[in-house]
């Protein structure tokens, strides 16, 4: 099973991961540590030491009088041993699609911080 849904990369993520080695992942909600520590250990082939875990706020949908929930995931924060890290993905996943004035999408490069056309 595969539990985790995607890599977070926010302010606060990136400073966690720069000073302890630390990496952010939205997973599953029913998917417990364990899974997600032998599912990264043998992915990435790193040593996990510590996670940490919360659930989101969830975000409300109302079909008339129907009232349900989105946000069906948890945030999990990754402590890796020194000396092992996670390599980057692969340079699709480097690409921010941004919106102008027009709504138009404009692709920017994060190494190269240069508009793509």
């Amino acid at each position: 099973m595969n539990g985790i849904k995607y890599a977070v990369f926010t302010q606060k993520s990136s400073i966690r991961l720069l000073v302890n080695n630390k990496y952010t992942f939205h997973v599953e909600s029913g998917s417990t540590r364990t899974e997600i520590k032998h599912w990264v250990e043998l992915f990435f082939g790193v040593r996990v030491i510590a996670m940490n875990s919360h659930g989101l706020p969830r975000k409300g949908r109302r079909m008339r009088p129907i009232m349900g929930h989105t946000m069906h995931y948890k945030r999990m924060i990754i402590t890796l041993e020194p000396g092992y890290s996670i390599p980057p993905p692969p340079l699709p996943f480097l690409l921010i699609h941004l919106l102008d004035r027009k709504n138009r999408v404009i692709l920017f490069h994060l190494l190269e911080r240069k508009e793509l056309k």
